[in-house]
């Protein structure tokens, strides 16, 4: 027992156990494990060499062997304890969350175009002396229709591709039918701008089934188309930021006679000529006129004491080209990359 004696095992012994108490963590831990008692740690080897010796130091040697063994695998499973105590100490450190702190990882959001577009719109409407009026997406057939001088068979009606949920009610087409309501409601003097959604059915890159409106309606005593002028006129270079070029152009709406189609400045080329203006230099925007008289009549108002205007622009329009967005669908696809600009 010259190579493997009781002293060469008590080095192993003592090397071994301060390997065990060194080892920093499970993994260093566990090739500690391998390389003492492994299938060829320096332990196991000692077990292989009982053979080749006389008999009667085979039983001694083996005993000392199994103590040394043991005392190892002790020490080791005692070890594995504290580390495994440890590291979950220091994994709960590192998942423990301070409510106090500041979110990680978040990207502050923002407004969608179509509502930064309608905001701005009200902000300059409420500046002017406009109140702000809603009503119903399900509209009646007489309010959406008729109350607006276009009775059943009219042609206007082919214009508005209706979705109708029965005959008598619909998907309201625009926001007008507000204006008959608050009239309905209110005495004149009015001023007011209805925003809201509205339904067609179209769709293409310039038509969407589901968009959104404002109407803007004016009612007095000594109402002009003048003051129209001047109302569109304000708000349009108040929203463009710049002083462009508005002209009216005549046209037709069953609800408003005189009626207008209002064309502005291209805000791309500034008039000179450019591939989104068709080379005109003008931009269609809105259509508005002064109220007609069978409107008044509807709502039991006395059209030679009163006279109003109204007007009705598209907000997703507005926002195409207060942003250059040449394709109305995006507004409504809500891809991240797209929103993400207007944040």
């Amino acid at each position: 027992m010259e190579k493997n004696s009781n002293a060469d095992l008590d080095r192993l012994l003592k090397s071994g156990l301060s390997d065990i108490t060194h080892a920093e963590n499970s993994k260093n831990l566990e090739a500690v494990r391998v390389q003492l008692l492994g299938k060829q740690g320096s332990v196991t080897s000692q077990l292989k060499v009982i053979g080749s010796l006389a008999p009667e130091d085979r039983s001694a040697f083996g005993a000392a062997v199994n103590r040394v063994r043991a005392e190892l695998t002790t020490a080791i499973e005692s070890r594995s304890l504290a580390i495994v105590e440890v590291e979950r100490q220091i994994k709960i450190e590192s998942q423990r969350i301070d409510v106090t702190l500041p979110g990680r990882g978040l990207e502050p959001g923002g407004l969608h175009p179509v509502t930064r577009t309608l905001r701005k719109i009200e902000r300059i409407f409420l500046r002017a002396g406009f109140n702000i009026a809603y009503g119903p997406e399900i509209e009646d057939d007489f309010h959406n229709f008729e109350a607006l001088n276009i009775p059943k068979n009219h042609p206007a009606r082919a214009m508005h591709d209706t979705f109708y949920l029965d005959p008598e009610t619909v998907l309201r087409t625009h926001t007008s039918p507000v204006q008959v309501r608050y009239l309905e409601n209110n005495h004149p003097p009015v001023n007011v701008i209805a925003p809201g959604r509205v339904y067609r059915c179209d769709s293409d890159v310039t038509h969407t089934p589901m968009f959104h409106q404002l109407e803007g309606l004016a009612v007095d005593t000594d109402i002009s188309f003048g003051d129209l002028k001047g109302i569109l006129i304000f708000f349009l270079q108040e929203f463009f930021e710049r002083d462009l070029p508005v002209r009216f152009r005549p046209s037709f709406f069953p609800f408003t006679e005189p009626s207008a189609e209002v064309d502005m400045g291209c805000v791309f080329c500034d008039g000179a000529g450019c591939r989104i203006c068709g080379q005109s230099g003008w931009l269609e925007v809105l259509g508005c006129g002064m109220v007609h008289p069978e409107v008044f009549a509807q709502v039991g108002i006395d059209n030679e004491r009163y006279t109003g205007y109204a007007f009705g622009l598209g907000i997703e329009r507005l926002t195409m080209l207060r942003y250059g967005v040449n394709d109305l669908r995006v507004f409504f696809e809500n891809e991240v990359s797209f929103l993400r600009q207007f944040t």
